[in-house]
């Protein structure tokens, strides 16, 4: 068995990983912090900078636009519905723990 390494791949794949993980952890802190457009926007970005296994599965770079945009969605509604059940459960809504309204 010989390894063929190429160097430039093997940093590219880092940098990949690294910038993959890094827009993860930037999309749970915008799913803690109930931002609803910022958790769209970082969910969007990792579905992109992720965009390589969607072309090596359908062999169309096309489908990275409907992932990404599928993710937006998805990552915007589902933070919104998180925001309204945390204002129903608290009294007086989120103003009243001082955050201002959405």
């Amino acid at each position: 068995m010989t390894l063929n390494l190429n160097p430039l791949i093997a940093a590219g794949v880092m940098a990949s990983t690294a910038a993959t993980d890094a827009v993860y952890v930037m999309f749970n802190a915008a799913v803690t912090a109930r931002r609803p457009s910022r958790a769209a926007s970082w969910s969007a970005l990792w579905y992109l900078l992720s965009a390589f296994a969607v072309i090596s599965y359908t062999g169309n770079s096309i489908y990275v636009v409907f992932a990404a945009a599928g993710s937006w969605i998805g990552a915007y509604f589902s933070v919104r519905w998180l925001s309204r059940s945390d204002s129903k459960a608290t009294p007086g809504g989120p103003a009243a723990l001082g955050n201002p309204p959405v």
